[in-house]
């Protein structure tokens, strides 16, 4: 079987922290699906996400993206990924246009290519009529969905988004879901990180659900809802595992 991410025994701790980050942390992610990464605050999701982005070094154990190893070969990773954080990554004073020409340049796109894929972008997310306004005119849903297409511009192989449709109204939440499912029809991974289990439900074909640095349950969400006594939907699943104690 093939693989997108693997990830073996990984440990971290920051210094100072209480809490251990990660404790043993093993999951592995096939090519060419929508997998959701899944837990409660403080579980270790965004330390994950940043060892796989060779943001963040690990204690000890392995990550490695498309075979290669995210502490020794990160350059190599950067250009097979794409990456959507949850906090809007743009620059409030420029355009759309004016960002996504900018962050285009840095993965040094040719004019003509980056001009047309911009163009297609904005028109498929239905931003090509504000594409001059600046970002601070932006309503939460235009922010997210023009985050998104920066993460795009490089057509990565795998493409790993932070609660993509956190504070945005229904209709750009669809936008975005139906977006994911034509990007993966075409043989991308997606990996998805939310807090709205109906979402991952209905896009997720893997669900891995972590807690406190460790894989608590991985498998198709219908087979996690099967395998938990009492459980009908997701939601009900993540809260078998992981209680209903609220996390700060």
């Amino acid at each position: 079987m093939s693989y997108a991410i693997e990830i073996n025994n990984l440990r971290k701790h920051y210094p100072g922290a209480e809490n251990i980050a990660l404790q043993g942390l093993s999951l592995n992610f096939r090519k060419g699906i929508i997998a959701g990464l899944l837990g409660p605050n403080g579980a270790g999701k965004t330390t994950t996400i940043s060892i796989i982005c060779g943001l963040v070094h690990q204690d000890s154990g392995s990550a490695t993206v498309l075979g290669y190893d995210c502490r020794h070969h990160i350059v190599e990773i950067k250009r097979k990924i794409g990456v959507v954080p949850q906090q809007i990554a743009l620059y409030p004073q420029l355009s759309a246009q004016e960002n996504l020409e900018y962050i285009g340049r840095l993965y040094r796109l040719p004019p003509r290519v980056l001009r047309r894929k911009i163009s297609v972008m904005l028109e498929r997310f239905g931003l090509d009529s504000h594409s001059h306004k600046r970002i601070h005119q932006y309503s939460g849903g235009m922010k997210r969905r023009t985050n998104i297409i920066a993460g795009l511009l490089h057509e990565p192989e795998i493409l790993i988004l932070d609660e993509p449709t956190a504070g945005v109204d229904v209709q750009s939440r669809n936008m975005i879901l139906d977006f994911l499912k034509e990007y993966n029809r075409e043989g991308k991974t997606i990996i998805y990180t939310s807090h709205l289990l109906e979402e991952a439900e209905r896009i997720c074909q893997d669900v891995a659900i972590i807690d406190e640095g460790r894989l608590i349950a991985q498998d198709t969400p219908q087979q996690l809802i099967a395998q938990a006594e009492g459980c009908h939907n997701l939601e009900e699943v993540f809260l078998y595992y992981t209680g209903r104690t609220v996390r700060e």
